[in-house]
């Protein structure tokens, strides 16, 4: 009977330990109790604006933030911004950290705005990170970039139903490789140690075997930027071979002729703080936001601040030329286009600026100014009006048309695209401009260093191929030709100051005194 009895309540133990959950298993079911998605109530959406509530509508007005993961991999993103250009501060980590570590002990209602907060904050820096913090339309009237739009709504109910929030974020940021070498910059610098450059400021211009104290100032720089690697001679006030060989390093990362003279150029580069030249990888962080996701299959992309031109097509650089801008008071604009037709042998009318700054105070001085340009005058009416006849107090009424030929203005070819501006790229008859350390010369347009050879490259890949030959018998003849582009070849002219590659942190001039003024706009 005792033997019946004990072998009862072994039996029944061990069926109560085959029924008993595991501690694990309680807190899987605990966890899975967590990430339940609950109805937020509606009177919680209606202070939202609507981008928020359709948000929540493609999720049935459930929670969206239920799951941990979700809500680690944004609080992450947040921190990560800085990486982007970004101030983790202005997408309340303050609150949402201290919101994250009490979760499980919030009321429902607490929850539920807590929820709405990671919405809002994702919007925001989803926006930020897709098209930048500022509206480029907003601080400049001669930029025409494309407004920038996304159905956001979409990729967080992807990214939140499947769990991969971290690869939504890398879908919404700029792709292009500029960018990226221009975040790697970025974190470069942040590697580099403290110095006072205000201390230790060079304003002594410099030639070499010069022997002056300054010399030691200016060897510490370059060894703080690493281009002076010699460490036994870092305190000699000598402008010695080693150094030499470091100042032209140093000048050929900051776009500057590298021909180891310290003129003023390679002075204002050497007196940059590092905390400056952060704020210039920031602005350009920004700047890169603005532009394009896609550029397109072929493109021509122009760098304003390198004077640098690259034709693009699928992802490899056929063509690379040196080029003239704008002047910082005749700027050549930031926008996007797509190249229409090429002209050869073109004749140039004088745009409207240059007429009156230009080409009125000129031809006032001297009626020869006409003849010596090889310049037509036109009335109204389409006749044309002789130089004596020519009336400068009605100056503007006038069209003037500068007859076709190698000393024309645009010289032999000119890159036609539709804009605004009515600015284009053309060769010149400035040609010795190009070999130029500072080359913001021109009234507005991009004039091209051997424009003839890009015109080639472009023209063989058009289905009315054109060659080398059928180009040079072009330009014998001296004939006006205007040969239309079949192809789609998008247009860029852009604007960006550093970047990093094999050589090093990058930097260029701003030459339109953009970076600082951008990055003040950032903080405020």
């Amino acid at each position: 009977m005792i033997k019946n009895i004990l072998f009862t309540f072994f039996f029944l133990s061990l069926i109560s330990c085959k029924n008993t959950p595991s501690t694990d298993t309680i807190s899987e079911n605990k966890e899975e109790i967590k990430e339940i998605s609950r109805p937020i109530p509606i009177e919680n959406f209606e202070a939202l604006n609507d981008s928020l509530k359709l948000y929540y509508s493609k999720l049935n007005n459930h929670e969206i933030w239920f799951n941990k993961k979700n809500r680690q991999d944004l609080i992450s993103e947040i921190k990560n911004s800085y990486k982007e250009g970004l101030n983790p501060d202005d997408y309340n980590l303050k609150k949402i950290e201290p919101l994250e570590k009490k979760r499980d002990s919030l009321k429902d209602n607490d929850v539920f705005e807590y929820d709405i907060l990671l919405t809002t904050t994702f919007e925001k820096l989803a926006l930020h990170l897709y098209k930048g913090k500022l509206n480029p339309k907003k601080l400049y009237d001669d930029w025409d970039l494309k407004t920038k739009t996304i159905a956001l709504s979409s990729y967080l109910e992807k990214g939140i139903t499947s769990k991969t929030l971290d690869k939504t974020f890398n879908e919404i940021k700029p792709q292009h490789f500029i960018y990226n070498q221009i975040k790697k910059s970025l974190l470069v610098l942040d590697k580099y140690p403290d110095y006072d450059f205000k201390k230790n400021k060079i304003d002594t211009k410099i030639e070499f075997h010069d022997t002056i104290d300054e010399i030691i100032t200016i060897k510490h720089k370059l060894a703080y930027w690493k281009d002076y690697t010699r460490k036994d001679s870092i305190t000699t006030p000598i402008y010695d071979t080693i150094t030499f060989i470091a100042v032209k390093k140093f000048q050929a990362r900051n776009g500057l002729k590298s021909d180891g003279v310290i003129g003023n150029g390679t002075i204002k580069a050497l007196n940059f703080s590092k905390e400056e030249r952060k704020e210039q990888i920031i602005a350009n962080l920004e700047r890169w936001k603005w532009f394009p996701k896609d550029f397109g299959e072929n493109y021509l992309i122009t760098n304003l601040p390198d004077y640098q031109i690259a034709y693009v097509s699928k992802n490899d650089t056929i063509a690379k030329h040196n080029i003239v801008v704008g002047t910082p008071k005749r700027k050549t604009p930031v926008l996007t286009s797509k190249l229409s037709n090429l002209v050869f042998n073109p004749t140039w009318t004088v745009p409207p600026t240059i007429i009156k700054e230009d080409l009125t105070p000129s031809a006032k001085k001297n009626i020869t100014y006409f003849e010596r340009t090889r310049m037509t005058i036109y009335d109204s009416t389409g006749s044309k009006v002789t130089p004596e006849e020519w009336d400068s107090e009605r100056a503007r009424s006038y069209r003037y048309v500068q007859n076709s030929g190698y000393n024309n203005s645009l010289g032999l070819v000119k890159f036609n695209f539709p804009n605004r501006h009515l600015v284009y790229l053309h060769d010149t008859n400035h040609r010795d401009y190009f070999s130029r350390e500072y080359r913001a010369l021109s009234s507005g347009c991009v004039r091209i260093e051997n424009p003839l050879d890009l015109s080639e490259k472009i023209l063989k890949n058009e289905k009315k191929k054109l060659t080398k030959t059928d180009i040079d018998t072009i330009i014998k003849r001296k004939n006006i030709k205007t040969v239309p582009i079949q192809n789609e070849i998008n247009v860029y002219f852009l604007y960006w100051t550093n970047w990093l590659d094999k050589d090093g942190l990058q930097f260029r001039e701003d030459i339109y005194n953009l970076d600082k003024k951008l990055y003040r706009s950032l903080r405020s």
